[in-house]
């Protein structure tokens, strides 16, 4: 077996980034008069603005995020460049749909590459573990066109990163999936040393392009664009640990990537109907600067 985790030590002890939880910072926004409550994607729209108006600057290159909340600040940052509010920007996709979003909008883009400067970024996420804001991210929405590899390369490339999700999505006992990019040769191999890994723990399913799913991903399981399987690793047991998942999958053979991203600094925008917390792991509060 790749992983020295073994099935018996699970459930997984808390590995967590030691400095993390002293470097936290905490704003709370509350919902001026003119929010709508009854509109379920008010929220998140007050987040993809409030993301928009405080990190985006004139002149930057802005990683361009996919899911709801993102689709709606970029569509916020089109009308503000096209109001002349911000001038210069150039956007990175994380995926097709963030692309068309960003076309749409009149936010000139480029490609990614390696060594593209980004300045910042936003994106949705599927989860994020409280304290160490640990993010899922490809669980909803990855399709054969999008690219859990191209969408955290551009998220960690960036110098700044904002994830704007709903309060129920921000959690310190986190239930769910986590996508698994493995090889598509001997996939099943690779599935079944996952299964025994996270024995009693978790399913792991193919996941499939249509039709119905199960284990070995129906009559056309999917395939990425970079020729890939994606397995749910499905949990039925709480995870305590994004960073002990991430680093066990990480020594899986035929494992590629996995939906499990952590970056610092970092920046949760967490949005309710009473208004927005902002919650920040900027490594300048580990030293005693004051949290702003």
């Amino acid at each position: 077996m790749a992983s020295s985790l073994s099935a018996a030590s699970l459930p997984f002890s808390s590995l967590r980034p030691p400095a993390c939880t002293k470097m936290r910072a905490t704003t709370i926004l509350r919902a001026t008069a003119s929010f709508a409550p009854l509109d379920p994607a008010a929220p998140l729209l007050r987040a993809a603005k409030y993301t928009v108006d405080k990190y985006v600057n004139s002149g930057m290159v802005v990683g361009l995020g996919s899911g709801l909340a993102s689709g709606m600040a970029i569509k916020y940052l089109g009308q503000q460049l096209r109001a002349g509010a911000l001038e210069d920007i150039v956007g990175i996709a994380t995926s097709v749909a963030s692309a068309s979003e960003a076309a749409k909008a009149g936010i000139p883009l480029d490609n990614y590459q390696e060594n593209s400067q980004i300045d910042f970024a936003f994106d949705d996420a599927d989860i994020i573990e409280e304290e160490t804001l640990i993010a899922v991210i490809g669980h909803s929405r990855l399709q054969g066109e999008e690219s859990i590899i191209q969408e955290k390369s551009i998220l960690t490339a960036a110098k700044k990163l904002v994830f704007m999700i709903m309060e129920s999505k921000y959690r310190s006992t986190l239930e769910g999936s986590v996508p698994v990019l493995v090889q598509s040769i001997n996939w099943m191999e690779t599935a079944e040393e996952i299964d025994d890994l996270f024995l009693g723990d978790a399913e792991v399913w193919r996941r499939p392009s249509i039709g119905h799913a199960d284990p070995l991903g129906g009559d056309y399981p999917l395939i990425t664009k970079e020729g890939h399987n994606v397995l749910d690793v499905i949990f039925t047991s709480p995870i305590t640990s994004l960073a002990e998942v991430a680093e066990s999958l990480d020594k899986i053979n035929g494992v590629v990537d996995h939906g499990v991203i952590s970056k610092f600094p970092c920046t949760v925008v967490v949005a309710s109907e009473t208004g927005l917390e902002v919650i920040d792991n900027v490594a300048a509060n580990a030293v005693g600067n004051p949290a702003t």
